[in-house]
């Protein structure tokens, strides 16, 4: 696989004491390629952490990899994560409309396999990256990210835990569940519209059935994207709820915290 590294800086204001020294979180755009896609991923670490730490896969929804998704990434980067942004469309390629991110996203939510090939790639980015710990490993993905990330638990992919925000659940082959080797945590708005309660259902059998370890947490009175502050014109489809999102980040930082004992 072949990585094409372009450094830039972000500084974080930090307080310090004597003798401390000024950190930063630190960005990079990482190129690399699945198969013959050129790809363009987003990396984020705090350079006063020293030595190997636990990495976290991001998933961008279906608008691509862009501000949300780096921030995202950016914030997980200050937790003392490195994290990495996957760009499961390649790079240059960033909706610019509700109809190109329907386009792209269903190019993918069609073919499981591509989608499952390209999300590995970016996960070997992070695995190989020189301050990952190898062994303490998640992924977290936000709407086609989320159902993106429950893909790559039901490929088998050796990592802790994965983390779905207000992610599609469905699958064409919920028979994989049998390969999943990771922890699960669903984070789901409870009157989302785009996650039907049969699909709510299915995706609780599906777990049942394989005996994974996975919790669903419902939040009352959210619906799609209830973690974006830009989702704010469709109230009855996507819509940014603070206490969703708050208590969804929460969740997620406990989950860790008992995935990287």
């Amino acid at each position: 696989m072949k990585i094409l590294l372009s450094v830039f800086f972000t500084p974080v204001v930090m307080l310090l004491s004597a003798g401390d020294v000024l950190a930063a979180i630190r960005t990079q755009n990482i190129e690399y390629k699945q198969g013959n896609t050129i790809l363009e991923g987003y990396l984020a670490y705090d350079d006063a952490i020293k030595g190997k730490r636990p990495g976290v896969l991001v998933v961008h929804d279906w608008t691509g990899l862009q501000t949300f998704t780096k921030k995202r990434t950016e914030q997980l980067a200050k937790l003392g994560y490195v994290a990495f942004a996957a760009d499961i469309y390649g790079k240059g390629v960033r909706p610019k409309n509700q109809q190109e991110s329907g386009t792209q996203a269903t190019i993918y939510r069609q073919d499981r396999k591509l989608l499952r090939q390209r999300v590995t790639a970016g996960l070997q980015v992070l695995q190989n990256y020189q301050l990952t710990d190898p062994k303490r490993i998640a992924a977290i993905g936000y709407c086609f990210g989320g159902g993106t990330v429950l893909e790559l638990a039901r490929s088998g992919a050796n990592i802790q835990g994965v983390v779905s925000f207000h992610g599609n659940l469905d699958t064409p082959n919920p028979a994989d569940a049998k390969n999943i080797k990771s922890k699960v945590l669903v984070l789901h708005g409870a009157d989302d519209p785009f996650v039907p309660k049969e699909q709510l259902q299915g995706f609780e059998n599906e777990m049942r059935q394989a005996n994974v370890d996975w919790q669903l947490i419902s939040y009352g009175g959210a619906v799609h994207a209830f973690t974006n502050p830009e989702a704010k014109n469709d109230p009855k489809g996507a819509l940014y709820n603070p206490i969703a999102e708050q208590r969804s980040w929460k969740a997620m930082r406990q989950f860790f915290g008992e995935i990287f004992r």
